[in-house]
């Protein structure tokens, strides 16, 4: 669909109308659009963007108002995006999800030198060594940075690292001017994503910013949950029923040891567990009438065991509900098995 070329009381240039139709049959034609701001970004870093993207995206500069009347006719939220067009912007059309083109993009940085009156985004230090620069009234400017420096040679050296700009430090002219002749272009160059659209949801710039390691730890919760729930439900799949088996095995053991049932498989451990009660209740006694020597002859470390055991009972079936902590291997395997 075209545009009109009039209007009331004017003409629009053919130019316009026609990149207003681009616009439009771009964005039919792709899944995705960035809005990025090109307010302050120097030209050279637009062409690398272009040719790092070239093979995944379409890329248009265009005037605010005209880039509007172009997605009007295709998004029916269009009046979304008229905040975010002002300035100097540029299109992005793309076949990627928008957050996968804005990673493309927002990981794409070229450095360049700063300038006086930038704001300093790192800290900046002067390196040690050969600073290639002859002696003369260079050496004033390197003092009024307070960079202690030496001659040798008629060159000057820089004598230790040196930090000379802290971030949210503004640039003078001066470090400007040195920065330059030392060749250190420090001042990292992002264009910054306004917003995107996809699927016609226009998604603010900063919510397309993805925390990765953050979604990898839910992820991570999320699949161990899933094998706790498995694990009380006792779905019949590996590993569950490793963790099942060996939870019904505790339970058993500790069933066994209450009700004193002696076989040869649990002989040892019904002894120990009777054994551990006797001392506790030797212990409990001995507080009341200590002149009857209950605990006398009881290995010291046998009576602090006794002491715990109820505590550590109580650890022990908190425990048994619980699978132990697994690594991320069995998580993946045990994930996979349970929800194929």
């Amino acid at each position: 669909m075209s545009f009109t070329a009039t209007l009331k009381h004017r003409r629009i240039p053919r130019e316009k109308i026609e990149l207003a139709n681009e616009v439009e049959e771009l964005a039919r034609k792709h899944r995705s659009i960035l809005v990025l701001d090109l307010n302050g970004v120097p030209a050279k870093h637009v062409q690398v963007l272009r040719k790092k993207l070239d093979k995944h995206a379409v890329m248009k500069v265009v005037k605010p108002k005209v880039a509007l009347k172009g997605l009007e006719r295709v998004l029916q939220n269009a009046k979304q995006l008229e905040k975010y067009m002002t300035g100097q912007v540029m299109l992005v059309f793309s076949n990627k999800n928008a957050f996968e083109l804005a990673k493309m993009v927002e990981d794409f940085v070229t450095y360049d030198y700063y300038g006086p009156g930038d704001v300093a985004e790192e800290e900046i230090v002067i390196p040690e060594g050969n600073t290639g620069l002859p002696a003369g009234p260079i050496l004033s400017v390197f003092g009024r940075l307070k960079v202690p420096t030496r001659v040798q040679g008629n060159v000057v050296y820089v004598v230790k690292d040196t930090v000379v700009a802290k971030p949210g430090d503004v640039i003078s002219a001066d470090l400007a001017s040195i920065l330059q002749k030392l060749g250190l272009a420090l001042k990292k160059i992002r264009v910054k994503i306004k917003c995107g659209v996809d699927g016609g949801l226009v998604i603010p710039g900063e919510q397309l910013k993805l925390n990765i390691a953050e979604y990898e730890e839910s992820l991570k919760a999320a699949a161990l949950d899933a094998l706790k729930l498995a694990i009380e439900l006792v779905i019949p799949e590996e590993p569950v029923l490793g963790y099942v088996l060996a939870k019904a095995e505790k339970q058993a053991l500790a069933l066994v040891a209450e009700l004193g049932f002696v076989t040869p498989e649990t002989a040892e451990h019904v002894i120990r567990v009777a054994h551990a009660k006797a001392i506790a209740l030797a212990l409990e006694i001995s507080k009341y009438a200590p002149e009857l020597g209950l605990v006398a002859g009881v290995p010291k470390q046998e009576a602090q065991e006794a002491k715990t055991t109820k505590t550590t009972k109580e650890e022990e079936k908190k425990k048994e509900e619980e699978p132990k902590e697994l690594s991320e291997e069995a998580l993946a395997e045990g994930f996979a098995a349970l929800f194929g």
